[in-house]
């Protein structure tokens, strides 16, 4: 699961990137509005964390435009003004969580995985389609009436995606943007063939199905 972060400062923003990581979601960095702009216009976010004092203007600006270009991504913006005004400026402008600076690390992956939630429609960490259930917080998942089985990084990444996403087709090149952040070296697109079969030797064949030439999708019921 790809993000946007928006940060200026180098310190806290490779901080916090290594933080997401560890959580299980890609990181796209970005130091100002310019760069930010060029990410959203190319790549595609699950969700994205904005300053809103940078080096070329304010976060609020460009959220605002997102918002008229009708971009559904959820926002959340994490800064030190926190002033209930400047808390209600954010969220009237869009946002649809608001974190100030300092913050606990637990709180903020609380609430992206809420944001995250809320946009999926499931209302729990533990994700069950089709009698396949994944649980977000142990990275870990579990057929009906099976034992729990660990999943590696790149495993619970690809099942995640696949399972907020079902009955979509997603192309290898897609999934390969939600398992690698940007400034890592090109993967090859075989790599998604080899997580799929290892997900389908844990889950079966029947729920993460191929569309020949078109890419994979898993199968909700």
């Amino acid at each position: 699961m790809k993000l946007l972060l928006l940060e200026d400062d180098d310190l806290l923003a490779e901080s916090l990137a290594e933080s997401l990581k560890d959580n299980g979601y890609l990181v796209d960095l970005a130091a100002s509005l310019k760069a930010a702009k060029s990410l959203m216009a190319t790549e595609h976010y699950e969700l994205a964390i904005l300053d809103v004092g940078l080096p070329d203007g304010s976060g609020l600006d460009l959220l605002a435009q997102w918002r008229k270009q009708k971009r559904s991504t959820p926002i959340l913006i994490l800064t030190a003004r926190d002033t209930w005004e400047d808390k209600v400026i954010g969220l009237e402008t869009g946002a649809d969580d608001y974190l100030t600076k300092p913050f606990h690390e637990a709180e903020l992956m609380a609430r992206l995985k809420a944001l995250l939630r809320r946009q999926s429609g499931q209302l729990s960490q533990v994700i069950t389609l089709n009698g396949v259930s994944l649980d977000e917080a142990g990275q870990r998942v579990c057929l009906e009436g099976e034992t729990w089985r660990s999943l590696t990084a790149t495993e619970f990444r690809l099942l995640r995606y696949l399972m907020l996403h079902p009955d979509r087709i997603h192309s290898k090149e897609q999934l390969l943007e939600q398992l690698y952040a940007l400034e890592q070296d090109a993967a090859a697109p075989n790599l998604v063939e080899v997580y799929v079969a290892r997900l389908r030797r844990y889950l079966g064949k029947s729920v993460i199905q191929t569309r020949r030439g078109q890419g994979y999708f898993f199968v909700s019921h």
